[in-house]
């Protein structure tokens, strides 16, 4: 899917956009390494009725519940998995389970950053001709810590941790940063949270599609309206040939 002027496309790259780039799963991995402790989790329940894809479901409403109350961050997904785990087990949750289970989320703090192909050069040329801001959600002090250990912060002339990614945020924060919404991109791997809320707010979109995406991510990627444009690109270091 890439709605764009063919012209454009194939003879020049577009110039002077803003473009407004998601963390997670867009600059570096993150959640494979959920995946991976939920995995761990899931057969350290050994759950003697329900099946691993039951147990997943139940853990995906205790998240959305959480989310909704606390926010998102591993103080969240820490919270879900106990909550879940007291749910479905008939056994009261010792101190050696809860160390247990907290275990599954340190595993994932203690993960290095590891970035996405192609994203350090992608972004140092884009830079050269883009104004670049950071648009994420989350725990702030958890995303800011990452950024920093990443080594793309130089790169950014902003940053933006937000609560929830949804189409008034987005509103807000063009009113906030005075963007043009015809020369505003979102680029990003999340249909809920990246693309379709940034074009229902009347911004331009690039979809990063990720094979691990976070399953409450998970939408189907809605049509631009009017003049807005939407890409659709195999991997980050594509818009290149767009920007």
């Amino acid at each position: 899917m890439v709605s764009i002027p063919a012209a454009l496309a194939a003879n020049e790259r577009l110039r002077d956009q803003i473009l407004l780039i998601d963390a997670d799963d867009t600059l570096w991995e993150n959640n494979i390494y959920f995946e991976r402790a939920i995995a761990s989790f899931i057969s350290y329940l050994d759950h003697r009725v329900h099946t691993r894809e039951e147990v997943r479901e139940h853990l995906n409403t205790c998240e959305r519940l959480t989310i909704a109350e606390h926010g998102y961050g591993l103080q969240s997904f820490r919270r879900s998995l106990v909550t879940c785990f007291e749910q479905l087990t008939d056994s009261p949750v010792t101190a050696e389970k809860h160390a247990r289970i907290v275990a599954f989320t340190e595993s994932i703090a203690a993960q290095e950053i590891e970035l996405l192909p192609g994203v350090a050069e992608t972004l140092e040329a884009l830079r050269q001709n883009h104004r670049l801001f950071l648009v994420t959600k989350g725990d702030p002090e958890e995303q800011m810590d990452k950024l920093h250990h990443s080594g793309l912060f130089q790169f950014f002339s902003g940053t933006e941790v937000l609560a929830e990614k949804h189409e008034e945020a987005y509103h807000e924060l063009v009113r906030r940063h005075g963007f043009a919404s015809e020369r505003t991109w979102m680029i990003g791997n999340s249909p809920r949270s990246d693309i379709n809320p940034a074009m229902a707010a009347g911004l331009n979109a690039a979809f990063i599609p990720h094979d691990f995406t976070w399953v409450l991510e998970h939408e189907s990627v809605d049509r631009p309206k009017g003049s807005r444009r939407l890409l659709e690109l195999a991997n980050f270091a594509e818009l290149m040939n767009h920007f």
